[in-house]
């Protein structure tokens, strides 16, 4: 069975800190015989809404493998920790190895670059066709055309 948690921490906690807590959840639930299947840092972002004061929080996503206790393990451990401000654990149905969303929106401005130029190749080599097609249709009706009228006077 598969589950994916996500918590916020607190954003006062640094990136390094942050990653130590990640590690020592991990280990909680790798104790109660559960195994860590994904595991994404999504960075510090901004809040829907403000909780305990803060507008901001860092983003991490576990997806775990194992028995209900292994989660519940894990959610007790995140229910202690003081520097977790929110969590949310649901169960998947399916697990997906493609990325999570937030973790696709993340691309580099080198890729984003080479992804709008071939976007941009592609659509000029459309628009060349459409023109091929559309200047190449009017010849084969004037054929057509004249051929008919070669017969008519015929």
């Amino acid at each position: 069975m598969y589950y994916e948690t996500i918590f916020i921490v607190n954003p006062d906690v640094s990136q390094e800190n942050t990653e130590a807590l990640t590690n020592a959840l991990v280990e909680r639930v790798e104790k109660a015989s559960g195994r860590i299947v994904k595991r994404e840092y999504w960075g510090s972002r901004p809040l829907a809404y403000s909780i305990a004061k803060r507008k901001r929080g860092h983003y991490v996503l576990l997806v775990t493998d194992g028995e209900p206790q292994a989660v519940e393990a894990l959610e007790n451990a995140i229910r202690l920790e003081e520097r977790i401000i929110r969590f949310l654990t649901t169960r998947l149905t399916e697990l997906s190895d493609a990325p999570s969303p937030l973790m696709r929106r993340k691309t580099t401005p080198a890729e984003e670059t080479a992804s709008d130029e071939a976007a941009v190749e592609s659509k000029e080599e459309t628009k060349v066709e459409e023109k091929t097609e559309a200047t190449e249709e009017p010849k084969v009706e004037d054929e057509v055309a004249k051929a008919a009228d070669e017969e008519a006077s015929a």
